[in-house]
């Protein structure tokens, strides 16, 4: 079976939605990728699509240099869904007419239907509640295409070819707060792009076995395990694959969270039988980290240690011909944008980067095609816990980054029980999946305190807890005063080097997540 045999190409135009259209599809079970709006027309060919999806994004049509509709994705002959800017971007081709709005749109917008599409035909109710997000729209409608919907302030919320398979919508059908989304975008995947269910989880997992058998043959393969989510499950993977070929190298830099050390071995070597080589390098890092306060210095620092540590293990061993590494989709197409200069900023990612090239290692990503969601479900359908599986984010330098300034010994075994109180109280309390990302940072000021009868002058850690849906804007978690009064008064009579805890009430913008 050919997983990918049944497909949707995205077609990028900056929109910040773009990922998210992606995942909608691939939850639809339907496999997808996504191109930049300027891909080469041999690429666009090249991967023979069912349909195509043009995003929404960030400029105007009718302004100098805003992009284009490369005319093969007209000439391919499937369907066509533009989404904002790629509706404006249609109509515009096709001699309509697309001007800046009086009254723009963002957030929540009630659109009517106008009459029969095959569109909505999932949709059972004339209106719906849709998220908009355009200053720009459809002035003069072109005259191949009719309107199949409206709001107060915008006659033409979507339209519909008259003769061929081709629509646009204003609202972005991708997003949560679009109450039929979901039903419109598989209304035009699978009925209207006529697209299989093959993407599902199972069948993921079979694929990417065989794929793995395939190429690795009778050869050894080395794995960085980090103990985050990405590495773990590309253990889980491999090791079903090829089992006692892959060799796994975890070094605990004792930034990890509290016993996550004794944690990744019990699962990893004793409960799925994984080999795993163990590390404890935490001296090691306090060494180098000693002194250094500045956030990207540490950063560099933590990364640089490892690759030397990595490096060292791997020429220890014998006949080592792959290494594996986590990346997933999110990374490859940031790396994509990287390398054609349209990203502004490329992030660190979490998985073996920068190791030197005279370890003669061939790369295999076998995560490189899935998003974090899926990545997510492959862990469970493998056996890992879910509990562990689904564990809010963490940064790729741990605590060393949670802690301001410097990083001692001390300092990071006092975040790290007070990092462990906070989470467990959270899971206790049904509040943690309520929860994008929580965690707690030490902060390397003294404050005085009285505990029984005797005075403390000890050291602050700080709550942080936030509600986001995409992690560009964050809302700071409304936690119960009374489950903050809870947890504090764990943290301060649990832990001897702490005399005060605060929360953090920062929303981002202005504030990141993350404190450094």
């Amino acid at each position: 079976m050919n997983i990918k045999s049944s497909k949707i190409l995205i077609l990028d135009y900056g929109s910040q939605y773009t990922q998210l259209i992606a995942r909608r599809v691939r939850e639809l079970d339907v496999y997808c990728e996504i191109y930049a709006w300027d891909a080469d027309t041999a690429a666009i060919q090249a991967f023979d699509p069912q349909g195509i999806i043009l995003s929404g994004g960030p400029e105007s049509v009718h302004m100098e240099n805003a992009p284009t509709l490369n005319e093969v994705v007209l000439q391919m002959n499937v369907p066509i869904l533009g989404v904002c800017y790629g509706m404006q971007l249609l109509n515009q081709y096709y001699g309509g007419v697309v001007e800046g709005s009086e009254e723009k749109e963002f957030g929540y917008a009630e659109v009517h239907c106008t009459g029969e599409s095959q569109l909505f035909k999932n949709v059972a109710k004339q209106s719906m509640d849709v998220w908009m997000s355009h200053g720009d729209k459809v002035k003069e409608l072109a005259s191949v295409f009719h309107p199949i919907a409206h709001t107060s302030s915008t006659p033409y919320a979507a339209c519909e070819h008259k003769d061929l398979p081709i629509f646009g919508v204003q609202f972005h059908p991708e997003v949560e707060h679009t109450a039929d989304g979901r039903e419109i975008l598989g209304q035009f995947v699978h009925h209207i792009c006529g697209c299989e269910k093959l993407w599902k989880t199972d069948n993921i997992i079979d694929t990417h076995v065989d794929n793995i058998r395939n190429l690795v043959g009778d050869e050894k393969v080395l794995l960085g395990l980090s103990g985050g989510v990405d590495s773990s499950v590309v253990a889980a993977l491999m090791h079903k694959a090829i089992g006692k070929q892959l060799v796994c190298v975890f070094v605990d830099t004792g930034l990890l969270r509290y016993q996550e050390g004794d944690q990744v071995m019990q699962t990893m070597a004793d409960k799925m039988d994984i080999n795993v080589i163990r590390v404890n390098a935490q001296q090691m890092y306090y060494d180098a980290l000693q002194g250094e306060a500045d956030p990207e210095r540490k950063r560099k620092i933590i990364g640089e240690l490892f690759i030397r540590i990595f490096e060292k293990q791997a020429k220890e061993l014998d006949d080592i011909q792959w290494l594996a590494q986590g990346t997933i989709y999110p990374d490859v197409i940031e790396s994509a944008a990287s390398s054609t200069g349209k990203a502004h900023v490329i992030k660190s990612h979490h998985n073996v980067g920068g190791l030197p090239e005279d370890l003669s290692l061939k790369l295999i990503e076998p995560l490189k095609d899935l998003f974090k969601d899926e990545v997510r479900k492959l862990g469970v359908s493998l056996g890992l816990d879910p509990e562990m599986v689904y564990r809010h984010p963490f940064p790729g330098p741990g605590l060393g980054v949670r802690i301001l300034g410097e990083v001692k010994k001390e300092y990071a075994e006092t975040l790290a029980k007070a990092d462990h109180i906070f989470i467990e109280e959270l899971r206790r309390h049904d509040l943690y999946d309520k929860t994008s990302q929580a965690f707690a940072v030490f902060l390397p000021v003294k404050s005085v305190g009285v505990v029984g009868d005797a005075r403390r002058y000890e050291y602050v850690i700080t709550l942080r807890a936030v509600e986001t849906i995409d992690f560009m804007t964050a809302r700071w978690a409304h936690l119960p005063y009374e489950f903050i009064d809870l947890v504090s008064r764990r943290i301060i009579n649990e832990i001897d080097k702490v005399s005060r805890v605060v929360y953090d009430v920062s929303s981002k913008p202005p504030a990141t997540i993350e404190w450094e």
